[in-house]
């Protein structure tokens, strides 16, 4: 049987802003009322990062929306720092990572797999200045080829 994936929240912003060395798949420790939330696309990414605590890989920022027809006392907090679930071998990798090497660690995607909510968490490096202006130039300068090859 096949993997069955929906993407329920992006944030592409990153791969803009971030030069991504490489990506890994992890799980999140999820309210129920935030599953709900997420499920209907009210989660966003856009300032959300990660960190690590007590050997532990956490997300901050992440904004799932308060679910609409759960009472305020029932409901969760839109902005709570998640704890991240994955193999403690690949935990120790970012950890080195992080704290050595000075990387970043961005979600890049919110989705579900199987049924489960997963999050694509990338470890990144900060993009310069000039290279975000070469990133535009290209896309700009492809964005023009296919004009001209479209309208021959």
């Amino acid at each position: 049987m096949a993997n069955y994936y929906r993407v329920l929240a992006e944030n592409r912003q990153a791969r803009f802003n971030y030069e991504i060395l490489e990506t890994h798949e992890a799980g999140i420790e999820l309210l129920g009322t935030e599953v709900k939330s997420i499920k209907g696309g009210k989660a966003n990414l856009r300032d959300a990062y990660g960190i690590v605590r007590k050997g532990q890989i956490m997300l901050l920022n992440m904004y799932i929306s308060p679910h609409h027809t759960t009472s305020s006392y029932f409901n969760h907090e839109p902005t709570r720092t998640r704890r991240l679930l994955m193999h403690k071998d690949e935990i120790r990798k970012l950890i080195v990572a992080v704290q050595q090497k000075g990387l970043t660690l961005v979600p890049l995607k919110v989705y579900q797999k199987d049924g489960w909510i997963k999050v694509d968490l990338a470890l990144v490096r900060q993009k310069k200045l000039h290279d975000k202006r070469d990133d535009m130039k290209k896309r700009d300068d492809k964005r023009d080829i296919e004009r001209v090859m479209k309208n021959r």
